[in-house]
């Protein structure tokens, strides 16, 4: 039985979406590899904190950098004046993430199928470079239980393994569903405070809440509320202020493809984030456009009778803007920013289906991962999405096995990669069949056989790079003003 300190999977625990019979013998590997990673390893492998801009060129290894580029993790720009070790050290890490992605690769290679020698190849190649927690402090724990104390030890990496020992012993007398509940969506001010953490650093600790509560894992779900607790909160005036004038309008809800159209139209706050702001959204777009996104935002509401239809609204919204950003003719990429906004959106599938979740908190959930994508989308300079590039793009494999979703999976699970692109992969699949009922809308516009095309994309990517986006070093489209 799964614990707030044990992980255990079971064939019957597959998630949201899994390919073919989960067999016990990867159930086991997974679980093995997943409890080493929680017992022995820090949710962060940087000591300067997850996506917090700094620069973490320095911290990182050289053998760490060189891994990267040569997985295709990212793509050493052609144009550089610089040499390949000069590049590596003068800043392609700055912008990269220092986050422990194990849970989420394990979890996700499982369900799609992979073999007990898989999953324990890919967890030994990214547990190569994690750290270990800092020692627990006692005094930390007992300050946690009191109201007045525990905001005093967020937003810092050092307590990480604090809120871990914390929130284990929380599910241990309360149950994880009632620890959620209790600090991230009763609405008080802890978890109002909370609850924008989980929606910080790109989306990372609510993918990680995510994945415990689909697969059902306490252990999973003390690691994502401890990695929300060390996340930081400058989202808090867009989400807070969105939703008040959301409240306080009598319009009726516009859909994200529209207001994705009227945010591109929008000069002001497509061009509000620039190239040298350290984060695009928090120094660019709430910098120069604050009012401007909060007015877009504000206007996609959901009713408790449209949960289902909203979330896989959200969904398709996401996958459209993600995969139509290409840049012909050059050669087919995913925007690494705009990723984890797919990557994010399968565990409103999860969400939906908790008893123990409010309507009322499914709706907020809901509406605030829109709101964010919409938000991120403007960050990269709100490019047009192309749907005649996913369409007619060829798969480089001409015979139907290996374009098949079949042939898809396959090639990401054994992509050496820390699974952003098997994430990628499972979530456009599992995104096949939550708007397949609702593809009659022009509120959807991936539909039918776009989507295993934007598999065979996906797929593509896998052995040479994704395109690390506007936050980094290395983009076709920010800037150019073009696709509008």
């Amino acid at each position: 039985m799964a614990t707030s300190k044990k992980i255990v999977l079971t064939p019957a625990l597959a998630g949201e979406y899994s390919v073919g019979e989960l067999t016990e013998a990867s159930a086991r590997k997974a679980s093995e590899v997943l409890q080493e990673n929680h017992d022995s390893f820090h949710i962060f492998f940087n000591k300067s904190g997850f996506h917090s801009g700094e620069n973490l060129s320095s911290s990182w290894s050289r053998e760490r950098k060189l891994h990267e580029y040569r997985c295709g993790f990212w793509e050493y720009p052609v144009a550089s004046p610089y040499k390949i070790d000069e590049f590596l050290i003068l800043g392609v890490y700055d912008i990269l993430f220092v986050s422990d992605h194990i849970a989420h690769h394990i979890l996700t290679i499982y369900a799609l199928g992979a073999s007990p020698e898989i999953i324990q190849d890919q967890y030994d190649r990214n547990a190569s470079y994690q750290r270990a927690p800092q020692p627990v402090d006692d005094k930390v724990i007992e300050d946690l239980h009191d109201p007045a104390k525990f905001s005093k030890y967020l937003q810092n990496e050092r307590y990480y393994h604090d809120y871990l020992v914390f929130f284990q012993n929380e599910i241990d007398k309360k149950g994880y569903e009632e620890v959620i509940n209790e600090y991230v969506l009763k609405r008080d001010e802890r978890a109002d405070d909370m609850l924008v953490r989980m929606y910080s650093g790109f989306l990372h600790p609510i993918i990680h809440l995510g994945f415990g509560i689909e697969f059902k894992q306490p252990a999973i779900v003390a690691e994502a509320l401890a990695e929300a607790a060390a996340h930081d909160k400058w989202l808090t005036p867009f989400f807070i202020e969105s939703e008040k004038k959301a409240k306080a309008s009598n319009q009726p809800s516009r859909s994200l493809v529209e207001l994705l159209d009227d945010i591109r139209a929008d000069q002001k706050l497509s061009s509000a984030a620039h190239w040298d702001d350290n984060n695009k959204i928090r120094d660019g777009i709430l910098v120069r456009a604050k009012e401007e996104m909060i007015k877009y935002a504000s206007q996609w509401t959901v009713k408790p009778d449209e949960l289902e239809e909203k979330t896989a609204e959200m969904y398709n919204a996401a996958v459209y803007f993600t995969g139509g950003a290409q840049h012909p003719p050059k050669r087919v990429k995913f925007d690494f920013y705009y990723m984890h906004c797919v990557n994010c959106s399968v565990f409103y599938s999860a969400f939906l289906k908790q008893p123990w979740i409010s309507t009322a908190n499914k709706i907020r959930l809901l509406e605030w991962k829109g709101r964010l994508d919409l938000t991120m989308y403007a960050s990269r300079h709100s490019p047009r999405p192309l749907l005649d590039d996913i369409i007619n793009y060829q798969p480089r494999e001409a015979s139907k096995p290996e374009s098949s979703w079949e042939g898809i999976v396959h090639r990401v699970l054994n992509h050496p990669d820390d699974g952003h692109a098997s994430k990628l992969i499972r979530a456009i699949a599992h995104g096949e069949q939550v708007c397949k009922p609702f593809e009659g809308s022009e509120k959807f516009r991936i539909k039918g056989a776009m989507w295993l095309q934007l598999g065979n994309m996906g797929k593509s990517i896998a052995p040479i790079a994704v395109r690390i986006g506007t936050n980094g070093i290395y983009s076709d489209r920010f800037g150019g003003g073009e696709r509008k």
